[in-house]
């Protein structure tokens, strides 16, 4: 691989942030329908087929990429709903799918075998095998790699994998075993992987007290509690504070509410072999879209070019208003 040919890779929640992206210089963004094939299928984001359709045209009159997040788990008898969201986006020209089941993934690479397949961090594949197996059978071009792999291992496996590699570089940390995670079916009884829902939007509630603490609250159960000068986050389960036999504080028992960030490991990943460099965000704003672009635009120019890179502070659009390399470091991470 050569350095020059590293992608940045955005979200767009909505029109208005696929535009924001592109502007900022955005290779590619990744977008998806409103319903449940993809994993962010909250009210008020996505796209409808009108939007998509002009927003593709907007993306490649700029020069710019659309890469539509097919990325959800169709349950047994409603499979239509997926075959028709790839046909749609067939028609639209969108540049790529980005899938995670392999039905989904079979019918595309049958019926439209032109049509670029990205296999998603849903699909959790994480070794040479899993990866050419994908590769093999439905002719995946890209592989995005879950976020548990440290430099020396994706160096590894670049070497041993017959497509191209995109990282995530900067957003939520997401540990949960990808692609695998049930908690929030547990409680709303909708699944992440299957209906694109996490800790849905009518399942949440915050509560304050008169001394003005706030309580977050999905469906029955209360996710965590925050003193008044602490700003509440959204209530999920994995990253919610729990009380546990071996300890009498609440303490983040999953995760961590904590933002990844590898701006300055972006020259290792480079020569690890990565290709694309992604931005999670598509449930976060405008401002956060432009300004993550537009750091991480800069960033991967400068050592594309073999500049010394100026690395943006970018600590206030972090979650919790912390940052960490994570596993990409060291394996020794929690």
């Amino acid at each position: 691989m050569t350095t020059n040919t590293a992608e940045l890779i955005c979200p767009a929640g909505t029109p208005a942030a696929l535009r924001t992206a592109v502007d900022a210089g955005a290779d590619a963004v990744y977008c998806g329908f409103q319903n449940a094939t993809n994993a962010r299928n909250f009210p008020g984001l996505n796209f409808t087929p009108v939007e998509l359709e002009k927003s593709v045209a907007y993306a490649h009159s700029k020069g710019a990429k659309v890469l539509l997040a097919l990325n959800t788990f169709p349950p047994a008898g409603k499979f239509d709903l997926w075959k028709e969201a790839a046909i749609a986006g067939v028609k639209m020209g969108v540049d790529a799918f980005i899938v995670a089941d392999v039905g989904v993934a079979d019918y595309i690479a049958r019926h439209f075998p032109e049509k670029r397949l990205h296999l998603s961090v849903q699909a959790a594949a994480s070794s040479p095998e899993a990866i050419r197996y994908y590769c093999e059978n439905f002719g995946v071009k890209r592989v995005v790699l879950p976020r548990i792999l440290t430099v020396p291992e994706i160096r590894a496996i670049s070497k041993e994998i017959p497509c191209e590699i995109e990282t995530f570089i900067f957003g939520n940390h997401g540990l949960m075993v990808e692609g695998r995670c049930s908690l929030t079916n547990y409680i709303t009884g909708l699944s992440t992987n299957m209906d694109g829902v996490c800790s849905p939007a009518a399942d949440v509630q915050y509560i304050r007290d008169d001394e003005g603490n706030m309580s977050t609250i999905l469906g029955p159960y209360m996710i965590d509690c925050y003193s008044c000068g602490e700003t509440a986050g959204y209530p999920t389960i994995c990253k919610g504070r729990y009380r546990v036999k071996h300890r009498n504080d609440g303490y983040y028992a999953f995760e961590e509410p904590i933002s990844l960030n590898l701006s300055r490991m972006l020259p290792d990943l480079m020569e690890a072999g990565v290709n694309a460099f992604k931005i999670e965000g598509r449930q976060r704003s405008r401002a956060y879209v432009s300004r993550g672009v537009s750091a991480f635009r800069k960033a991967i120019n400068d050592v594309r070019d073999g500049n010394e890179p100026e690395f943006a502070d970018l600590l206030a659009l972090t979650e919790g208003q912390k940052q960490t390399e994570g596993a990409f470091k060291s394996k020794t991470w929690r």
